[in-house]
């Protein structure tokens, strides 16, 4: 098939897609605008139709995408098909066999209308015709249909009496190249040039005039700030603005800063106060409830006290914008009023005595009340301390204290402050700061990136109360399957893993999951329970490492050496992923791939026992046995002190210097003799190389 572009394949245009809806989900709106973008886009760039540059747009109500200077028609093309040989397709006489007849009509054509052609194959009949490209306008309708279907949108809705389904329901649908309209129908919506503006300052139609008058019509006409990039960038600039004249610093979290993006079409920040008498509650707590219920944006002083203010950012420009700020304050002073008595009323109980009600809740049916994974915690987190050298005292405490804070009336009307309530309220019981720290920090890290326990109360009781749950939740055969990951299992696999090697603690991993095991074993359903947990953890330790941009060989190369301790794993995998920058290393590990296939096909197993087969010196017939042997020998007892301390890149750069006699002895020397003596001698020797790089990793597995 060869390409021949027509005339008007070269003529461009901009085209504007805009799909406007009843509001959108604010979280979501910025990716579901830039997924219906992609997959326009692709779909019209793998039909030939090209632009030179796509903008993407996304408010509350309209999904919008200008494709600049995009191709308006596709190139024409010529398709040819080869049919019979000459010498097939017609006979003595030069009628037509056939195949040849066969071959026309399946071309919708007579065998006149074919071509022949002298090849350097020989003489062929073809046939050729010119196909026309379709128009943007003709495919566009389609393209649109098909991008909405594949969005990836969790739940769908249905309204009126239509079959269709989208996120929400849709109220318009824009399709224009440059001033035409083209003409279509998606969700049950005719196209056209019409699109709707602000709700409340521009609640009418607005018309474009042309596709790339797309931004400043809405603006102008309809009031809107059509980028999503743009609001956010008026909104961050407006909360910083309003915060400096009072004085303050706006706390700014990214993603309340986009859900807000995401709940206005004309942002307006609006300042308000509240009483200064709620104060006295929990920090935390009051910027809870400003972000989280009322999107709002609290501030601080430039000695980081919270400000009795906010700055919300409104979707209208109000004439009156104090009565805004007043509608505001009137909504958030209940909801603080209401975390103030449950802070006083909270207080009224040391946490200590919340304990019995753990029992009263279920954690999961199988494996008991809240209680019970409290008191399994408690005792895992002794068995820890004792291994780490933390105080056993203070360990125990602040297990039975961690889940405490669960009964409280304010962590049940603020979920998200479990862990910090109970450290407030271990705190006002005066209980040892390292046990009221450990009572919130046990829960760290709660995502990817978020700061570690720290200290080692803490780091002992977020230990056991991870291993617990996995250790549980798999031995009752729930773990984790695809997507779907209720307890959170993946999380708390990473939190194992970044402690024991972030924190760099001599914990041995299969022990402790063999002791959280113990607590667990008579409500299990398998006895693997302790491999799968294993197994999994280390599944996390290969994502831990793809963050570092450290390949998988690498990892798997460490892994498969089966250290005891994480942060030992640790300092093998950043050794040789350092070590593979050595101009040595690709070619050592060759030689160790060459060495350890070599071993596997005489039945020889990778591991310790090589060095003790007694290498015989006598039975070296190239200089180059004797040479490498020795050099090994040299350096074994040196490298052998490297490794047991730990200093992993020091030893392997030492055993690079092998390299020259190691390449030598695969060029000079025959492993695999007739003379058994001999080639047993050979194997022995390759074998203890090989576990001299094996005390590392196995460098068989890294990819050269």
């Amino acid at each position: 098939m060869n390409n021949a572009p027509n005339n008007n394949s070269a003529i461009t245009n901009d085209c504007l897609i805009e799909l406007g809806t009843e509001e959108l989900p604010p979280i979501s709106l910025k990716s579901l605008s830039e997924d219906f973008a992609k997959l326009v886009s692709q779909a019209l760039n793998d039909a030939g139709l090209p632009a030179a540059s796509i903008e993407v747009y996304a408010t509350p109500r309209r999904l919008g995408i200008l494709m600049r200077n995009m191709q308006i028609q596709q190139a024409d093309q010529v398709v040819e098909k080869r049919g019979p040989a000459l010498q097939a397709a017609f006979d003595k006489e030069g009628n037509p066999s056939k195949a040849a007849q066969g071959f026309a009509r399946g071309c919708g054509v007579e065998v006149t209308d074919l071509q022949q052609r002298e090849t350097d194959k020989g003489a062929w009949l073809y046939f050729e015709k010119t196909e026309i490209g379709s128009s943007l306008a003709q495919i566009l309708p389609e393209v649109v249909a098909t991008a909405i279907n594949k969005l990836p949108i969790a739940k769908k809705m249905r309204w009126g009496d239509q079959a269709f389904e989208f996120v929400r329901p849709v109220k318009w649908l824009v399709m224009m190249i440059g001033s035409n309209v083209v003409e279509g129908e998606v969700l049950g919506v005719r196209s056209g040039d019409q699109s709707q503006g602000h709700r409340f300052h521009a609640p009418g139609y607005i018309t474009f005039l042309n596709a790339s008058d797309y931004v400043a019509c809405l603006a102008s006409e309809g009031k809107v700030v059509a980028s999503f990039d743009e609001r956010k960038r008026i909104i961050r600039e407006q909360i910083e603005q309003s915060a400096a004249n009072l004085g303050g610093v706006a706390h700014i979290e990214e993603a309340l800063l986009n859900e807000v993006t995401g709940l206005v079409e004309f942002p307006v920040a609006v300042c308000g106060t509240f009483d200064a008498e709620f104060l006295s509650i929990p920090v935390e707590a009051l910027v809870m409830t400003m972000q989280d219920n009322q999107k709002y944006f609290a501030l601080f002083d430039q000695q980081g006290a919270l400000l009795p203010n906010f700055i919300t950012i409104s979707n209208i420009d109000s004439k009156q914008p104090e009565m805004v700020a007043k509608g505001n304050e009137r909504v958030i002073r209940p909801r603080f009023a209401d975390a103030r008595f449950f802070f006083e009323q909270d207080q009224k109980q040391p946490l200590s005595q919340r304990s019995e009600l753990l029992d009263k809740v279920v954690f999961q049916n199988k494996l008991g009340s809240v209680g019970d994974k409290s008191r399994r915690i408690a005792k895992l987190a002794v068995s820890i301390a004792k291994q780490i050298g933390a105080d056993e005292a203070q360990v125990e405490r602040a297990a039975q204290l961690c889940k405490c804070d669960l009964m409280t009336e304010m962590v049940g009307e603020f979920p998200k402050l479990q862990g910090l309530m109970g450290r407030y309220y271990a705190e006002f019981d005066h209980e040892p700061k390292a046990v009221s720290d450990a009572v919130e920090q046990h829960y760290w890290p709660k995502f990817s990136g978020d700061q570690l326990p720290s200290n080692d109360v803490a780091q002992c009781v977020a230990l056991a109360d991870r291993l617990d749950s996995l250790v549980g939740i798999f031995g009752i055969g729930q773990k984790p399957s695809g997507v779907k990951d209720p307890f959170a299992l993946r999380r708390a696999a990473l939190s194992v893993v970044r402690i024991l090697i972030e924190k760099d603690l001599p914990l041995n991993l299969m022990q402790l999951i063999n002791k959280a095991c113990d607590a667990l074993a008579d409500k299990f359903e398998s006895g693997s329970v302790a491999d799968d947990v294993s197994d999994y953890i280390f599944d996390r330790l290969r994502a831990y490492y793809q963050e570092q941009d450290i390949s998988f060989d690498i990892v798997d190369a460490v892994i498969v050496t089966k250290p005891a301790l994480l942060s030992d794993c640790d300092r093998r995998v950043q050794a040789v992923n350092h070590f593979q920058s050595n101009t040595a290393a690709i070619a050592l590990a060759a030689a160790n791939k060459r060495i350890a296939n070599i071993l596997k096909k005489q039945g020889i197993e990778n591991d310790d026992s090589n060095d003790s087969i007694a290498i015989d010196e006598t039975l070296f017939e190239a200089a180059v046995e004797k040479q490498l042997f020795q050099q090994l020998i040299g350096l074994q007892h040196k490298v052998d002190t490297l490794f047991a301390e730990g200093e992993y890149l020091q030893g392997l750069n030492e055993l690079a210097s092998l390299r020259p006699v190691v390449d030598q002895f695969f060029d000079d020397v025959m492993v695999m003799v007739d003379d058994p003596a001999i080639k047993a001698n050979r194997l022995a020797l390759l074998g203890r190389l090989l576990n001299c790089f094996r005390q590392v990793a196995d460098f068989s597995r890294i990819q050269s």
